[in-house]
Formats: C-alpha cells, sequence, structure tokens
C-alpha cells in the first residue's frame, strides 16, 4: 500500500445494479475512496459494471460471488445497492464482516430491521448510513441558509413532487409487492417523505394517503399528507406514469422557496427560486455540484476521522415509520397515527 492509499478508505459494491451507473463512477472520483472490488450474483455481471463504467481502472477486482467480496481483506467499505427487501440482510453481514456500510435506500423495511442494524454497526465499531445522496447537494443547504435567515417566516407547508414514465428495462421495480420493497413508494417516495421531514424540526403526528397499484401489489402513484399538527401539512405525490417532476416547494408565513430539480445529474445547473409577500423575488443558479461523489467522500471522511454520519440511524427509523404508516393508510383507506 502506497502513502497516497493511506488516506482513502477502501471501498468495494456489493451488486451491479443499475445506480452503479453513478455511484460508481463517483467512488473512483472521489478524494478519500479507493474502488478495489464489486461482486455480483449474476456471472460476469461484476467484470460488465466494471467494463461499461470504470474502463480505466483495471486494477478492481470484480467478482460472481457476493460472499467473495465480503470475504475480501482489502474491502474496508461497501456500497450496498441490491434489491430493497435484501438491504438489511445483507448490511448485517457486511458488518458482521467487518465492513462499513452505505446502504442504497430504503435501509430496511422495517423499523425492527434498522434497530437490528444499529446493534450490529455498534457492536462491531461499524460505521453504517443510508444512501440519500440528494441530501449532500450544496442546493439543499443553500435552501435551508434562505429559511433560517428568516425569509419567508415560519413554515406552514411543504410539498414534494417525483414522477417519471416507467421504461421497459426499469418494470423490475413495480414487480414485488409493496411488503417487499416494491412500488413507487419504496422507490422514490422515499425521498419525497426525507425530503418533507428535513424542513419540519418534528415528527408528523397522522399521515392520509391514496395509491394506484398493478397486479403484483407494488404501487404505481401515490400521493398523500403529513400532518404535523398547528395548521402545517407535508403533501407528497410520486408516480411512475406521469411526466418527469423532481422538485419541492416551501411556503411560509412570508414567502416561499422552490427547488426545481432535486435528483441533479453531475453536469446540471441547480437552480432555486423564491418570493417574498412584500415583493421581492430571485431565481439563483448554483455551482455544478455531484452529490454521488459528495456522498461517497462525507461516508468516507466519517469511516476515516471517526466521524458521526450526518445522516443517522433516528433518521432512518423516522423515514421508515413514516413510510409504513402512509402504506397502511393507502391499504386501509384511513388516517394513520404515526
Amino acid at each position: 500500500m502506497n502513502n497516497q492509499d493511506q488516506v482513502k478508505l477502501r471501498w468495494g459494491i456489493l451488486g451491479a445494479a443499475r445506480i452503479n451507473e453513478r455511484l460508481l463512477p463517483a467512488i473512483v472520483e472521489a478524494s478519500n475512496a479507493r474502488l478495489v472490488g464489486i461482486a455480483s450474483r449474476r456471472p460476469g455481471a461484476a467484470a460488465q459494471t466494471l467494463a461499461q463504467y470504470a474502463p480505466c481502472h483495471p486494477d478492481i477486482q470484480s467478482y460472481d460471488n457476493l460472499d467473495a467480496l465480503l470475504n475480501d481483506e482489502d474491502v474496508q467499505a461497501i456500497y450496498l445497492p441490491m434489491a430493497n427487501h435484501e438491504h438489511a440482510e445483507w448490511t448485517l453481514r457486511a458488518i458482521e464482516h467487518r465492513k462499513h456500510v452505505l446502504c442504497e435506500k430504503p435501509m430496511a423495511l422495517t423499523v425492527e430491521d434498522i434497530d437490528a442494524i444499529e446493534t450490529a454497526a455498534r457492536r462491531y465499531r461499524m460505521t453504517v448510513m443510508e444512501g440519500f445522496m440528494y441530501r449532500f447537494h450544496p442546493q439543499h443547504a443553500r435552501v435551508l441558509e434562505l429559511i433560517r435567515s428568516g425569509l419567508i417566516g415560519e413554515i406552514r407547508s411543504v410539498r414534494a413532487s417525483y414522477s417519471f414514465m416507467m421504461r421497459p428495462a426499469r418494470m423490475y421495480r413495480l414487480a414485488e409487492d409493496v411488503s417487499r420493497g416494491g412500488g413507487a413508494m419504496w422507490d422514490i417516495g422515499c425521498y419525497a417523505i426525507h425530503s418533507l421531514r428535513m424542513f419540519f424540526q418534528q415528527a408528523p403526528r397522522t399521515v392520509t394517503a391514496l395509491s394506484k397499484y398493478v397486479e403484483s401489489g407494488a404501487d404505481i402513484t401515490t400521493s398523500g399528507i403529513l400532518d404535523f399538527g398547528d395548521g402545517k401539512f407535508a403533501h407528497f405525490d410520486f408516480s411512475f406514469e406521469r411526466a418527469r417532476r423532481c422538485e419541492y416547494e416551501i411556503i411560509g408565513t412570508q414567502g416561499g422557496i422552490k427547488c426545481h430539480v432535486v435528483w441533479q445529474l453531475p453536469g446540471d445547473v441547480p437552480v432555486i427560486s423564491w418570493w417574498t409577500e412584500d415583493g421581492r423575488q430571485s431565481e439563483e443558479r448554483l455551482p455544478v455540484a455531484n452529490h454521488f461523489r459528495l456522498e461517497v467522500e462525507h461516508f468516507s471522511d466519517c469511516v476515516l476521522n471517526g466521524k458521526d454520519p450526518q445522516l443517522s440511524f433516528n433518521d432512518a427509523r423516522d423515514n421508515c415509520r413514516t413510510i409504513v404508516a402512509a402504506l397502511q393508510s393507502a391499504a386501509e383507506g384511513r388516517v394513520i397515527k404515526i
């Protein structure tokens, strides 16, 4: 190991999922990370993924066996992008192999599984974080800065809309029932719930939701309202059968702020806009940033320097608890207390 490698966290990827199009190059490009291996249960899939997204890095190992990567002593941290219902099981396996874990959202489908992951992480002294990459884009810090400045007054309402038309290559997202992590809620709705929660300094009290389901039992569209009390509401809407939208808007007592594109691609120019009751308005264009790389660098920094991740186990639990309650509301047609 050379001196440069001593300050870099050595990563392995557990699964050749489509998200590697973004995450694999992010690990390769991160200033404090080094990708050393990727594994898949599909023969040749790991090697093919490397050839597609890291063709100039022949030193990265590929495995056709997940346990082989977990047993690789050169790997210190795992990025886990497997199917939603597998996240808890394989996060626990990785922890038991003394690997730190960045688990793609959702960390788990139940609060009990998140509790088990935290217990294991503490026992083996491993760092674990749920992978909501968008939170590491500077545009959200700017939105929070504007809110803290008092520009729009007290927040009264937040809306998050996420949607795109499902392409045939992505139909696997609807193959499983919601109880096994299938559908729009666990795929894109978790972003909506997470981003809405960012702007209220308290947990929601109740949730009301409506869903449209496909034959598998997966939701293809879900809309609903979170009640934070005292007339403060958060509206969520997400779908696999609507034109692409990826935005949130915050309305306060004195104005509003809108984030126009939450899921930024690395070359996109972020745009946020705001207006106030006294007639002021502005559209801000922010510097280009890669939130996938920033997420990897944040997690690597936490492991290398003994810091707590920005996204905590409590945050993962609160998000999971809210999602489960929303799914229950949609299934039973009633308001659910959280």
